[in-house]
């Protein structure tokens, strides 16, 4: 969840009322945030850095303000006290009226470019510094670290249009980056960026691409490299009048939330308030849509008994500009550009549960009653857990992710064989695919506890992922058990017997037809000759046996081991 951190003081003058701080903490509450911390940057960094590094530093009260994370419009002071004074009814929600040229170079990198101009603007201090801290919390929020989208802000009057956005081979962009003293080609950009502790972090989306977005004006100069740098010649400043704002994405959709959201909350600077003027194609859409509900819908759902007209009302206090359309109870509800977060009818229903004032909501017992059960396959795990513990098996929880190394070339399998289900962005190597076995988990357990006393005996009981074209999303779970036994000599009589007693506990009764046995099998994962098929009911289940000495090792293990891996499911 997002903390937007305001000037108790500038907020009260721009809300246009004083608060107590326990005042302040209700109205977030009834509006649906929460006032997470009152304090000062001197507090902070004397918190933080010790009451040297404090001396001198701004007393200022601020208020650190918890937003939901798909509440983009409150990101800023500006979206913030917008908010609050609709929800108060002290300003009616404002209405927002309305050549970027792509070549198709930029199809491979960052194909999608959205723009518009606030002209006329005029900024103080406080202003400015808000409108570079909306841009920052939308790059860590919706633009995901820049990779969806990113914001280039530019002094019109600094440069001409049409702009061109392409892409370039890095050694044929030249430019001087924003607050640099000289030209740089791109390649000597990323390098001088890998030490800077703010832009190093958004080198990767761009170091190994052949080709580097960059947009031109009309006389050749370089506005941005998206998603890196701006140009310094189009910095903006306080003087700024006239600004010409650029979003580059891979996500057309949030490009163009990204760039409404910059717009509406800034717009009220401008010599027209809440207008955006553009002579550039491409540019913002500010879009408007309108949802029809009931009002019986909303009263049921909520648990209130209001009348249409009135549930219009509290959408109102939302910014969601609502009215009655004459036919029985039914609301128009518009869906103004600030409110990318409303996608769906219990979105607008939320909001009017806000509205009402979630403590105002009639206390009522549910006209269903129903006796929660634990789930089946939870409850045989939670039975099987105890006695696997009584049997001298210690419990381990490992990561459900893990390297396509463990569950494939250290168990001497082939990856393609796996059934595995892949990340498509792995930040790590350790975490690339969901696991399809919980034998790997234990044996790197056993490689971090090898200094204990032996024997080392562990067990584990969780879901493992499987590809599945039969399911709807193409994967399934599957409960399984696995339990390791390390020491001097294998100890396969220790695994064989765990076997047993589990059985036993399932009521299970050895035998071919209704029981369970066990025969002979190949698994590389095993020594050839020391594995085992388990059966039950006539169905494999699993395996048990010595595992091979090229598993043990490549898991850093130097001792025997044995282990069994059984699917716990067909049981319940």
């Amino acid at each position: 969840m997002p903390t937007v951190s305001v000037k108790r003081d500038l907020l009260f003058e721009a809300l246009g009322q004083k608060y107590t701080d326990e005042e302040f903490d209700e109205l977030c509450f009834e509006f649906g945030l929460e006032l997470d911390e009152i304090t000062s940057e001197k507090e902070i960094l004397s918190r933080e850095q010790g009451d040297e590094k404090a001396e001198g530093a701004s007393d200022v009260v601020l208020y650190k303000i918890d937003v939901p994370a798909n509440r983009y419009d409150l990101l800023c002071l500006e979206g913030l006290v917008r908010g609050l004074q609709v929800f108060k009814e002290k300003l009616e929600a404002p209405r927002y009226k309305r050549r970027l040229v792509i070549t198709e170079e930029t199809a491979s990198v960052r194909p999608h470019a959205v723009a518009a101009v606030l002209r006329n603007i005029t900024f103080t201090q406080e202003r400015y510094e808000s409108f570079i801290e909306l841009q920052e919390k939308l790059h860590q929020n919706i633009c995901r670290k820049r990779t969806l989208v990113a914001i280039g802000t530019h002094d019109l009057d600094t440069i001409s249009g049409p702009f061109t956005y392409t892409a370039k081979p890095p050694g044929d962009i030249r430019f001087k980056p924003l607050n640099q003293s000289k030209e740089y080609t791109a390649a000597e950009l990323m390098s001088h960026y890998k030490t800077d502790s703010h832009l190093r972090h958004y080198l990767h989306i761009m170091e190994n691409e052949p080709l580097y977005p960059i947009i031109y004006d009309s006389n050749g100069i370089v506005l941005s490299m998206p998603p890196i740098i701006n140009g310094d010649h189009s910095k903006i400043s306080l003087n700024t009048k006239n600004i010409f704002i650029e979003c580059t994405a891979t996500d057309l959709t949030k490009a163009k939330i990204t760039l409404d959201m910059i717009v509406t909350m800034f717009s009220e600077y401008c010599d027209e308030p809440f207008t955006c003027v553009s002579s550039y194609t491409l540019c913002i859409e500010l879009a408007y849509r309108t949802e029809t509900l009931s009002g019986d819908f909303i009263n049921k759902r909520v648990g209130i008994n209001e009348s249409a007209e009135s549930i219009a009302q509290l959408l109102t206090r939302m910014c969601l500009r609502s009215e009655v359309s004459g036919e029985g109870d039914l609301i128009q509800v518009e869906i103004p550009p600030t409110r990318a977060d409303v996608i769906h009818a219990c979105d607008i229903m939320e909001d009017a549960a806000i509205a009402y004032g979630f403590n105002n909501i009639f206390r009522s017992t549910p006209r269903t009653y129903t006796v929660a059960n634990q789930l089946p396959l939870n409850k045989l795990t939670e039975l099987l857990r105890q006695d696997l513990a009584a049997a001298g098996f210690t419990e381990a929880l490992t990561f459900a992710l893990c390297s396509q190394e463990d569950i494939a070339d250290k168990l001497r399998k082939n990856i393609v064989e796996t059934r595995a289900v892949h990340i498509s962005n792995p930040k790590t190597a350790e975490f690339q695919v969901v696991r399809t076995c919980l034998l790997p988990g234990l044996l790197k357990t056993l490689a971090a506890n090898r200094k204990m006393p032996l024997p080392l005996k562990l067990f584990e009981i969780s879901d493992v992922v499987l590809k599945d074209e039969t399911k709807d999303v193409g994967a399934r779970n599957n409960r399984r058990l696995c339990a390791v036994y390390y020491n001097k000599s294998p100890g396969f009589e220790v695994i064989h017997g765990l076997l047993d007693r589990v059985m036993q506990l399932l009521d299970v009764k050895p035998g071919r037809n209704q029981g369970y046995h066990i025969q002979a099998a190949e698994d590389s994962t095993f020594f050839p000759g020391r594995c085992a098929e388990i059966f039950s009911c006539g169905k494999s289940i699993g395996h048990l046996g010595v595992l091979h000495p090229d598993v043990i090792s490549r898991f850093e293990l130097t001792m025997p081991c044995s282990a069994i891996d059984i699917d716990i499911e067909p049981f319940l």
